[in-house]
């Protein structure tokens, strides 16, 4: 009898998806601190967030682009659900002996704009960089590795910003402060995405149809 075929799935990919969702999940609850940043309003999973976009080219390189679509709105979904969890939470009873209900519900119970906004920036760019990502392997060049992270982030990653700080914040901070929060979310988010850029080549290079 003919062993039976089965794809195997690296376990480096196993890892990447993994730190993806937890990186977008920990990014959209840092989120809900704004921070100060050389006296500039920040906030704080920006510090995290620009990760998953090279480890989501990573998966889109050992994976292909319909697995690195899948995992993008599958982690929007996980986030929505994170969300609804944690108001949940924060609207039920605490035990009197706990002592932090108020203050944990002043954190939680108000996540929702902050997440949807976070979560709309995050499948929309996300989407677009499968899209030039894949569009820079299959007709542009194969033999910079670096070159298709540096141009297919440099162009989701001010999409995404500009949904987020308009989506999080317009109408509810002053415009001036909802510009700097987008002028200094955009040069972490290049900073992190140069320093994390090496990430692409933790996995072995291949022909990327799908």
């Amino acid at each position: 009898m003919a062993k039976q075929s089965r794809q195997l799935i690296p376990a480096t990919a196993v890892i990447v998806v993994a730190t993806y969702v937890a990186a977008q999940m920990l990014s959209d609850i840092a989120s809900l601190k704004i921070g100060l940043v050389a006296g500039l309003a920040v906030d704080m999973g920006t510090f995290v967030y620009p990760i998953t976009f090279t480890l989501r080219d990573v998966v889109h390189k050992v994976l292909g682009r319909h697995n690195a679509r899948v995992l993008i709105v599958s982690a929007g979904v996980i986030n929505v659900i994170m969300a609804a969890y944690l108001v949940w939470t924060a609207g039920f009873p605490s035990d009197p002996g706990w002592g932090l209900g108020a203050e944990f519900s002043a954190v939680f119970g108000l996540v929702w704009r902050i997440v949807l906004a976070s979560i709309a920036a995050e499948v929309v760019a996300e989407l677009m960089d499968t899209e030039i990502y894949h569009l820079v392997v299959t007709r542009i060049t194969r033999r910079y590795q670096w070159l298709r992270v540096l141009i297919s982030n440099s162009i989701s990653v001010p999409v995404d910003n500009l949904i987020f700080s308009i989506g999080a914040f317009g109408g509810v901070l002053p415009w001036e402060s909802v510009w700097g929060i987008f002028i200094v979310n955009l040069l972490v988010k290049y900073g992190v995405t140069l320093v994390s850029m090496p990430l692409i080549y933790i996995v072995p290079d291949k022909r990327i149809d799908e």
